[in-house]
C-alpha cells in the first residue's frame, strides 16, 4: 500500500512539473507573438548564417519623439509584429550607444561619442546617411538576403504604410 502512495506521489509531482514546465513554455511563445523579436547585432549575424532572411533595422535615440511614437503605435500592432517576425530578422540600435559591435568581422565603434555631444555609432552612420543631407531619425532600413538595402525610410510611418513597404 505505501508502495502504491509513493508511485502515486511521484506521478503527481511529475505531473505538476510537467504543467508547469507547459505553462511557462506557453506564456513565453504567448509574449513572443506580443513583440516583435529584435536581435542585437551578434545574435543577428548567427541568425543569417542559419536561416538568411531580409533584415528589418530600426535605428532611433532618446531624445526623438517620432521614433518613441513608432515604438509605442506600430510595433505594438500585431500584424506588424507577426509580419517582421516571420519574414525578417529585426535589430533595434540607439544610435547614441557607446558600444563597440562586432559584425562580419568589423568592429564598429562611436567615434563621435568622444567629440560631440548625441554622436551617431559608426552603423547607423553607414547604413542611414543620405547624401547631402544631415543625418537624421527615426531611421528604417530594410536589407535585403544579400545584405543590400533595399528601402530606407527617414519619417514616422503608419502600420498600414510599413505594411505595404514590407
Amino acid at each position: 500500500m505505501k508502495r502504491a502512495s509513493l508511485k502515486f506521489k511521484r506521478v503527481k509531482k511529475s505531473g505538476f512539473f510537467l504543467f508547469i514546465f507547459l505553462l511557462a513554455f506557453s506564456i513565453s511563445k504567448a509574449q513572443n507573438d506580443d513583440q516583435i523579436n529584435w536581435k542585437t547585432w551578434s545574435e543577428l549575424e548567427l541568425a543569417l548564417e542559419k536561416e538568411p532572411k531580409p533584415v528589418f533595422l530600426f535605428f532611433h535615440a532618446a531624445w526623438c519623439a517620432y521614433c518613441k511614437k513608432i515604438k509605442r503605435e506600430i510595433f505594438t500592432n500585431k500584424k506588424v509584429i507577426k509580419k517582421i517576425n516571420s519574414d525578417y530578422h529585426a535589430v533595434e540600435m540607439d544610435v547614441e550607444t557607446t558600444d563597440t559591435i562586432n559584425f562580419d568581422n568589423i568592429e564598429f565603434i562611436n567615434k563621435q561619442a568622444l567629440i560631440k555631444r548625441n554622436g551617431v555609432h559608426e552603423l547607423p552612420l553607414l547604413l542611414a546617411t543620405r547624401d547631402s543631407v544631415p543625418f537624421s531619425l527615426p531611421a528604417t532600413i530594410i536589407l535585403n538576403k544579400q545584405f543590400v538595402v533595399k528601402t530606407r525610410i527617414f519619417e514616422y510611418y503608419t502600420s498600414k504604410e510599413l505594411l505595404n513597404i514590407l
